[in-house]
């Protein structure tokens, strides 16, 4: 990956090649800002600790928990558990914050740290910007002997049978297992190997786990794209099953293959859970953020609801739905968030409303997928330095002036024919995000060409 020595920093957290940018010195620093930042409200704030499977993940935590007890703080670590499973503990454990240690989608020599406040969302800005100031300015301390803080751990697996509980009490439990479904999970040898699995079985699925074992040593790429999934669809397909599901290593995303083999495509994930909350759930707003496919939008205009669309981000979209209370939301990455479960991007949630949606609907996964609307969405990733995104963006405001513009994250282009596209900066990684959708193919194709083609005019 490109420029690997760049360290990410956001409100959200930091992410970085560990030995390159992400180093334990940069870790420490960072965890020792949240925890002065969360002081400020509790001298001895309760922060919950986690990790994903990466090898990296025990250095990491070793740098995390010096800077949580040299900071004052008292430490639940939870040991390897998917994201979601850590924010639900937050507010069911009325912890002051938590930080989890993953880098999620990217690859395996990349980690991070994620940070939260106390209602289990995402830091926002403000909170962020505040602890990155703190970093900057080196704006705490060690405290001596007697202030030092303390550590338990969650030995017993409790956090992990509290959020399957949790998702057991939301869904048609008994209409799933008379579908007695066949379900193909990878777990990308990530953290929902930890939780998916027990909930398909306590669901009444035969299960086949592939990339189950926890080492962390990805067997493919663990960002849920179609190109990532081919071990799945070529599983799903062996086993005659009705179908397959494909994790993240933290598990806070999910992508579906239809019982044909095929997969749906990330932002379907989402479009599924939309068309099933609102059809045969509750009827309310939909948030989605600015990349994600119209095919949520049209949804939402089909069952008489108003959909809301932010910047990208699970901060942004989470923090909207909770403004405007929302009855379902997410991000076009496979990230679904149910608010009856909580406010962030559940993968392992969002595989229970799937299968939900089937057995109530009584009908295959690709029968499902037919009826839904249809766009074609292109994404691509490419090198520009940051320096040139703003000429970017000024470049093609002043070509196509006669799109209706939306600059709160980036450049989204909207045209009359319904046609979009989203140029922004990564948050994650350094490259810059060209997204794009038509109603179809051939359009979306002679977009993306005409667009990479001006990126690359920059270069």
């Amino acid at each position: 990956m490109a420029h690997s020595n760049q360290l990410m920093v956001s409100v959200s957290g930091i992410r970085g090649v560990v030995g390159a940018s992400l180093t334990p010195g940069v870790a420490l620093d960072f965890v020792q800002s949240y925890v002065a930042y969360l002081r400020e409200s509790n001298p001895k704030p309760l922060i919950i600790l986690a990790r994903d499977t990466r090898p990296t993940g025990e250095m990491m935590l070793h740098a995390a928990l010096a800077g949580l007890l040299a900071g004052g703080a008292r430490v639940l670590d939870l040991g390897v558990v998917s994201t979601p499973t850590l924010q639900y503990a937050i507010k069911r454990l009325g912890a002051q914050g938590a930080i989890c240690i993953t880098a999620s989608h990217n690859p395996v020599e990349w980690n991070a740290l994620k940070f939260f406040q106390p209602s289990g969302m995402y830091l926002n800005k403000d909170q962020g910007n505040e602890v990155i100031r703190r970093d900057i300015g080196k704006d705490f301390h060690c405290n001596t002997w007697q202030e030092m803080g303390t550590l338990e751990n969650d030995s017993e697996g409790e956090a992990i049978e509290a959020h399957l509980q949790k998702i057991l009490s939301l869904i048609d439990v008994e209409k799933i297992r008379a579908r007695k479904f066949k379900v193909v999970l990878d777990a990308c040898n990530g953290a929902g190997g930890t939780i998916s699995p027990i909930l398909l079985e306590r669901l009444g699925c035969e299960v086949i786990i592939i990339n189950g074992d926890l080492h962390g040593v990805f067997a493919h790429n663990p960002e849920p794209l179609n190109e990532n999934m081919v071990q799945l669809m070529d599983a799903v397909k062996a086993h005659g099953a009705d179908i397959g599901f494909a994790h993240d290593a933290d598990a806070d995303r999910v992508a579906v293959v239809t019982n044909d083999g095929d997969p749906i495509g990330e932002d379907y994930s989402l479009v599924w859970g939309v068309a099933h909350v609102l059809k045969n759930r509750t009827k309310g707003p939909v948030v989605t953020n600015l990349s994600t496919s119209s095919a949520v939008e049209t949804l939402a205009e089909q069952y008489g609801c108003e959909c809301f669309r932010t910047p990208v981000g699970d901060a942004n979209v989470s923090g909207k739905m909770l403004d405007v209370d929302a009855a379902v939301g997410g991000e076009g990455n496979g990230g679904v968030i149910w608010p009856e479960m909580q406010l962030g991007r559940d993968g392992i949630a969002a595989i229970g409303l799937v299968l939900e949606f089937l057995a109530v609907e009584g009908k295959t996964a690709a029968q499902i997928h037919a009826e839904l609307p249809r766009y074609t969405i292109l994404k691509t990733t490419h090198d520009l330095p940051r320096e040139k995104l703003k000429p970017l963006f000024e470049y093609l405001k002043s070509k196509y002036a006669q799109a209706a513009l939306d600059e709160r994250d980036g450049l989204r282009l909207n045209f009359e024919d319904k046609s979009w596209v989203h140029v922004r900066g990564s948050g994650t990684e350094p490259i810059v995000r060209l997204i794009l959708e038509a109603r179809t193919a051939e359009q979306a194709q002679s977009l993306q060409d005409e667009f990479k083609a001006e990126i690359a005019s920059l270069v």
